[in-house]
């Protein structure tokens, strides 16, 4: 009996460690891949999948954000001017999470999740064909809500200065982005890393490092109302976030000497199987 334990905690713990490391270097969360480890793999249900992957997508953020914003990388002032809108939006799809599982309905979450990450891959592979990005005219939000600023890029060798626009359009996807959270229990970095890197044309690698900062506020706005409807377990949540920890701190040193391509390719990937394995459980082949 013991045994089993440890290795059921030594299981959950690796799922916890790639969920940090995929993470933090995609700006996702680690709730992308704990949901589908433990619906998938283990056969928890989804509710139980989702609570455990706020938890550790909050750890994902706490473990990845601090290292960004001490390398600079991320821009603060950025993810704070969109976080109202993401939190607002977590709370509102908690409680339709809420409906859905007291109605058993999960089968709409793992189809729904699915799609979104499908849906998602199309303008990150267009984006990633374009052979260069073009340097664009600013408009008013860019000094109002301050989207530039610059960092070092450790495997370019040079400090990269950047300007952003279109903060509206950002702040209306994050509304989506916060709702998406809620119901499927993910920091819907899916959703901010599109925002900001296709909406508002800032660099991938300040895309991901503020999606890693912004996924932790969002998704505690979220865990309240899955810890009051009884979602989050104890050991299962403990030794996943254990590992998301230490994953995530792999992650974000590895970012910053990463080229960017390489970020988006892994991006695309992570999207493309995760959607497809989710839609299957969803319809019930998988």
């Amino acid at each position: 009996m013991i045994l089993l334990l440890l290795i059921y905690f030594a299981f959950l713990l690796l799922i916890g460690a790639g969920a940090g490391i995929i993470g933090s270097l995609s700006g996702l969360g680690g709730g992308i891949v704990v949901v589908p480890a433990l619906t998938v793999l283990l056969g928890l249900p989804i509710e139980y999948a989702a609570g455990a992957s706020l938890v550790a997508t909050i750890a994902t953020s706490s473990g990845a954000a601090s290292a960004y914003i001490k390398e600079r990388i991320a821009n603060i002032k950025i993810g704070m001017s969109l976080e109202i809108a993401t939190t607002l939006g977590a709370i509102a799809g908690s409680l339709i999470a809420a409906f859905i599982y007291t109605n058993n309905l999960s089968q709409v979450i793992f189809i729904a999740f699915g799609m979104v990450l499908l849906a998602s891959f199309v303008p990150t592979y267009l984006e990633y064909r374009r052979s260069g990005r073009k340097l664009i005219n600013t408009d008013w939000s860019t000094g109002f809500f301050q989207l530039k600023g610059k960092y070092y890029d450790d495997a370019r060798k040079k400090s990269i200065r950047y300007s952003g626009f279109r903060w509206w359009f950002g702040e209306s996807i994050m509304g989506i982005a916060g709702v998406v959270s809620g119901l499927l229990g993910i920091g819907s970095g899916v959703l901010k890393v599109i925002a900001m890197d296709l909406g508002m044309r800032l660099p991938i690698k300040v895309t991901t490092s503020t999606s890693n900062f912004m996924i932790g506020v969002t998704a505690a706005a979220s865990s309240a109302i899955y810890w009051a409807l009884g979602y989050m377990q104890p050991f299962i949540i403990a030794p996943i976030v254990i590992g998301v920890l230490g994953g995530s701190y792999v992650g974000s040193k590895a970012l910053n000497r990463t080229r960017s391509p390489r970020i988006r390719v892994f991006f695309m990937l992570i999207l493309m199987v995760a959607g497809v394995e989710m839609i299957l459980r969803g319809i019930g082949v998988a």
